[in-house]
């Protein structure tokens, strides 16, 4: 979304931010307006919808945690930071957690207000009179990121309690629903309601908005979690065959201000930089290193850095130096990275930061947050026609992939060796047999999705023996108690409903 998206924004966290989440399913209209007359106009409606997007922010006042349960408590990250600091994600590293974790309530009230803004929007909404056009893509735009916020909620959490409605003080006690229910009665239905509704591609400041495509691309990874492969194949193929979307030349430029919203992206969250209040995006300090202003947390693991391919004469994927800061290699600031700025493992994550050139203020960058895009849905196909015993069909979406990386070399000017890809170098996968290729896609997904905040989603999902194997080294770790976070205390003093 554009400049003049954000500052209506800026007006909804006014009125919107007094509030809180003191109660997570509650939420009144505060500031100059009691909330008969709200709800009575298309520009209020406007207002109301773009409420709905700002907690997907990873801003300074949604102190959102995304990182911390995809990828610190995988086996792509540590926590990184000063020993001490933040202890909290300490214990999610090291799976030490108790019910009392400030990440916890943290994300769970963040999501819940996310779902409360939208169930606003979709009970107020349709009774005002307005474009009926807006309209309906309003209500698309809310069912989309309602059932984003129950993706998030039960993924990190499992069971929770399911709110499709604004709710009164005295409504709050709520048990929690199977996540199976969730995701078939809510997450489903409103995903397919969105995507008959949304446009595929918005203009000028509409630039961000949640699409058909977006839409589609959500159900296809929510059939992929719940192994619906026929379905899974079918939702991210549309997708694909559709040719709306593409890969760009250069995988770095996902990450990079220069590109925000660009051909891959099927989904990015916004964030701009130089606003009050402050709508940049905060990673940018979070995983910088100290010599840059950073708290540099989120360290990448030796055992990732090692899941990258290298040729026969030691030239490694060259998405290793575009995702991890690793010693003696070219930096930001015109710097070489120094393992030494990572005191836990020798370095650190690039895809979230910029130069101090770009944004002098580290906590306030203006990187967009890329949800979802186009390399992700085509490892949801290749996947799920892989498990839908289409194995040789699934070569084509995964070779894509790594096609794009290894032509790293054929557009990227800064690299040694330029203009010609290294013999061997990140071969197609030939292999049609079921289980080499699940694995192939296994590993693929991790090196090309690397802290993007997925990777203990997918640890989960793919199972108990996967999980156990690829968590061998934090022994607090058990499947059975660790595949969903704990309910935080604080929710469960508040609803005595829940189990």
């Amino acid at each position: 979304m554009k400049k003049n998206i954000v500052q209506i924004l800026l007006l909804l966290l006014f009125f919107f931010s007094i509030a809180g989440c003191k109660k997570f399913i509650t939420k009144d209209i505060v500031g100059q307006y009691p909330e008969s007359q709200f709800y009575t106009t298309q520009a209020q409606a406007l207002l109301a919808i773009n409420a709905a997007y700002q907690p997907l922010g990873f801003t300074t006042a949604n102190n959102n945690r995304l990182w911390v349960f995809g990828d610190v408590a995988s086996n792509d990250a540590a926590k990184g930071g000063n020993p001490g600091d933040q202890a909290d994600i300490e214990f999610i590293d090291q799976f030490t957690i108790n019910s009392t974790n400030g990440n916890l309530a943290s994300m769970w009230a963040l999501l819940y207000d996310g779902i409360a803004r939208c169930n606003i929007v979709l009970s107020k909404v349709p009774a005002i009179t307005m474009n009926k056009n807006i309209q309906t893509r309003i209500l698309g735009e809310a069912k989309f990121l309602r059932a984003w916020y129950y993706f998030e909620l039960i993924n990190i959490f499992g069971d929770v309690p399911l709110v499709l409605q604004p709710l009164g003080p005295d409504q709050l006690q709520v048990a929690q629903s199977p996540v199976q229910l969730i995701f078939e009665t809510v997450i489903e239905i409103d995903l397919i309601d969105a995507a008959a509704n949304l446009p595929a591609t918005y203009s000028g400041a509409d630039v961000g908005r949640a699409t058909a495509g977006a839409a589609t691309a959500l159900l296809a990874k929510t059939y992929l979690f719940e192994s619906k492969w026929d379905k899974a194949a079918t939702a991210s193929g549309k997708i694909v065959n559709g040719k709306l979307y593409n890969l760009m030349l250069l995988y770095s430029q996902n990450f990079s201000a220069k590109f925000k919203n660009n051909q891959e992206s099927v989904f990015e969250v916004q964030h701009l930089t130089g606003q009050d209040p402050k709508l940049g995006n905060e990673l940018n300090q979070y995983f910088a290193p100290q010599v840059d202003g950073g708290y540099y947390f989120n360290a990448p693991t030796q055992n990732f850095v090692d899941e990258f391919e290298k040729t026969g004469a030691g030239i490694i994927d060259p998405r290793l130096d575009y995702t991890v800061g690793r010693d003696s290699m070219p930096w930001f600031n015109n710097r070489i990275f120094d393992k030494a700025w990572s005191q836990s493992t020798g370095y650190l994550t690039r895809k979230h930061q910029q130069s101090l050139a770009e944004v002098p203020n580290k906590s306030d960058g203006n990187i967009n947050y890329i949800a979802i895009r186009y390399a992700d849905v085509l490892l949801w196909y290749a996947e799920a026609l892989n498990e839908s015993g289409h194995s040789a069909a699934a070569l084509l979406p995964l070779n894509t992939v790594r096609k794009r990386a290894r032509e790293s070399y054929l557009y990227d000017t800064g690299k040694a060796g330029y203009p010609n890809i290294p013999t061997d170098l990140l071969p197609d996968i030939l292999s049609t047999n079921q289980v080499d290729l699940r694995k192939a896609i296994q590993h693929e997904r991790r090196v090309e999705l690397g802290f993007e905040f997925h990777r203990y989603f997918d640890i989960i999902r793919w199972g108990k023996d996967y999980a156990t194997q690829s968590l061998k080294d934090k022994p607090n770790f058990n499947y059975d108690l660790n595949k969903h976070f704990p309910i935080p205390q604080i929710e469960r003093d508040r609803n005595k409903a829940l189990h």
